[in-house]
């Protein structure tokens, strides 16, 4: 049996790589390593995002495990230009995976690139993974194991968020475990 514990990040203050936590997602990271540290965590890869990285510390500290960065656990760019609209053509872009934005990457580029991560894993020695990434891409990566997951599942994630992807005898189950 291996276990993908995908994280979305605390709750931070911007958008932007270099963003760092709110004091609330500092506290969130304390409890995301709380509810992690007793998971036989082996291996944690992360998203180069400050953010991210911030989210993953505490827990790296409890188990004296450094952290990897991969940097196709980025967040997705719907576009290099500044949208007003951006939020109705991100929900396009979760009915038709391959719509692309000027300087931006298609749901599918993105899904694609997650999907990388999780599927190097789950080829892999590891039993016990911790991942963590961004809101888009982790809908995206849950989207490839449940094609109803949309724009709504997008939007109700929460920062923090954990779902648990457990596989066993190539028999993958999806599901929420944050509170």
């Amino acid at each position: 049996m291996k276990n993908i514990f995908l994280v979305r990040h605390c709750k931070a203050k911007g958008q932007e790589p270099t963003a760092e936590l709110t004091i609330e997602g500092v506290e969130q990271s304390h409890q995301l390593a709380g509810l992690l540290q007793s998971k036989g965590i082996d291996l944690i890869i992360t998203s180069p995002y400050k953010r991210a990285i911030e989210s993953i510390l505490p827990l790296c500290n409890k188990l004296d495990l450094r952290y990897t960065v991969d940097n196709r656990l980025e967040e997705r760019v719907l576009s290099s230009k500044n949208l007003d609209n951006w939020m109705e053509l991100l929900k396009e872009t979760y009915e038709n995976l391959e719509i692309v934005y000027e300087g931006g990457e298609s749901s599918r580029e993105a899904m694609n690139r997650g999907m990388e991560v999780i599927n190097e894993i789950m080829n892999g020695p590891y039993q016990n993974v911790v991942v963590v990434t961004h809101g888009a891409l982790m809908s995206l990566i849950l989207k490839y194991f449940n094609n109803s997951i949309g724009y709504e599942e997008w939007s109700k994630l929460t920062n923090p968020d954990i779902y648990l992807i457990s596989n066993e005898n190539k028999e993958y189950e999806v599901g929420r475990i944050w509170m």
